[in-house]
């Protein structure tokens, strides 16, 4: 099939996203409750959970560009990255129910419990998320039609965290019946269900078109080389990290923000009579709102980016994101309108983010062969997924060790400076990493108009190669 096929068909833009709905039921559930479960659910004291996440995801990380040098040389009848789809989705969730599940053992069982199955699910994401995220840059050689696909693709990653925010805490409390370890066990065979059907659809809807060069010999040297030498992504990545940092630092913190910061609260609300809300109920719908919201921005960041660029639309919409959290250091549980309202303004322009991030990403690959002559799409999909993994590492480990500092005790009523410590957490700490990345993104180089020169001169070269 020719490599400059423009257009892609609505269907196979779907199935695409289908990808995304399914690993985000693992990867929200990861942002927001991982460090929750551990805590409060499979009780492990903060400080060993907060080694464990940053051994745990420093290894993973590492695994991310090993993963896409694998995928960039795989061949097969389906393609490059198609088929780990179709061969890991069965294992991936069959081990997903093994994480969330907490063994009848003591501490040092358990832990080595968590650890074993932690490595092993995140390792599971990698192999079938590295080479899904990496279809992105092969699907279509038109840069638009890539931010388009990539909108979508986010479209279904917020709706997955809808389905995560507005369901996963109250099916664990109805399917476990007062044992919430039952519970959490329980979700996961749903979820684990529904996403190897989710994978399957998103295996057999969807092509790779656009091929490494024809000349270009397999080389991992050659290959890392090129990767370390594309300034473009470099700057990508040291944003990617600091961005991530942002949205890992608060979201690690959200469930005990709300357990114990803001807690019960005795609330009127429209069309419904005077209840008292508990911390799950409260957290699922700041969390759902906040997916609802974010999803709202995909829809509306592809136009906003088309009239003013990737790169400027990246760094409006992160201003305001980086304002609307920092606004959380001033609320209190009284302000309960006013939390709600900035979780809104932050979701809408903060969720989009990844949308083009992910889109420029795919633009440094177009970079790497316009310059190099050289594609290693898997290996520079990968090693941007390192530095999420990384950044999610270091978040969650922030979060974990700075309340172990401050006394955090599950379970138990906490002392001022801890929930002080939440607080920041909750607000300044992520803000302040927003302005560096947003910093670090103003010396990005690939304006609109020289990526679709980029794209138009590869168009030429391919043409020639047919």
């Amino acid at each position: 099939m020719s490599t400059v096929i423009q257009k892609l068909s609505m269907k196979e833009k779907i199935s695409y996203g289908f990808g995304d709905l399914a690993s985000v039921l693992y990867w929200q559930t990861f942002m927001l409750y991982f460090t929750f479960f551990y805590t409060d659910v499979f009780l492990i004291p903060a400080g060993a959970a907060a080694t464990m996440f940053l051994i745990s995801r420093i290894w993973d990380g590492i695994n991310d560009p090993v993963m896409g040098i694998i995928a960039d040389r795989t061949k097969t009848r389906w393609g490059k990255f198609r088929p780990y789809m179709l061969w890991l989705c069965v294992p991936f969730a069959v081990v997903g129910v093994f994480t969330f599940t907490v063994p009848d053992l003591g501490l040092t069982g358990k832990m080595i419990w968590a650890y074993v199955t932690f490595i092993l699910i995140m390792m599971l994401y990698t192999g079938i998320n590295i080479p899904y995220t990496a279809l992105l840059g092969v699907i279509s050689a038109d840069s638009n039609e890539r931010t388009t696909v990539s909108s979508v693709k986010f479209l279904f990653a917020f709706s997955a965290g809808i389905i995560v925010s507005a369901t996963l805490l109250p099916m664990t409390k109805w399917l476990g019946g007062g044992n919430d370890a039952r519970g959490w066990q329980s979700s996961f065979i749903i979820y684990g269900i529904a996403a190897v059907i989710f994978f399957l659809i998103a295996f057999k809807g969807t092509r790779e078109r656009v091929q490494p060069p024809k000349d270009q010999k397999s080389s991992i040297k050659k290959d890392f080389y090129e990767l370390v030498t594309n300034g473009p992504w470099l700057i990508l990545l040291a944003t990617t990290i600091t961005f991530i940092l942002f949205v890992a630092v608060r979201s690690s913190v959200t469930v005990h923000y709300f357990k114990y910061v803001i807690g019960e609260l005795n609330l009127t609300l429209p069309f419904l009579k005077n209840r008292t809300y508990n911390f799950e109920t409260l957290t699922s719908a700041f969390n759902t709102v906040g997916q609802v919201s974010s999803f709202i921005g995909v829809l509306l960041v592809s136009w906003f980016a088309k009239k003013i660029g990737k790169k400027k639309a990246f760094v409006v919409i992160f201003i305001i994101a980086i304002i609307s959290t920092a606004a959380f250091y001033f609320l209190s549980a009284k302000q309960i309108g006013l939390i709600f309202f900035f979780q809104i303004t932050g979701s809408m322009t903060g969720g989009p983010l990844s949308v083009l991030l992910w889109a420029m990403y795919a633009d440094t690959a177009d970079y790497a062969e316009w310059k190099r002559g050289r594609r290693a799409t898997g290996l520079i999909f990968s090693a941007s997924t390192m530095s999420q993994k990384f950044g999610w590492a270091f978040g969650a480990f922030l979060a974990l060790t700075l309340m172990s500092q401050v006394g955090f005790e599950a379970n138990q009523v906490q002392t001022s400076e801890s929930l002080k410590g939440l607080i920041l957490l909750f607000s300044l700490i992520p803000a302040g990493l927003g302005i560096i990345s947003v910093i670090l993104s103003l010396l990005y180089p690939l304006t609109d108009k020289r990526v679709e020169q980029i794209g138009a001169d590869l168009t030429e070269r391919r043409k020639k190669d047919e």
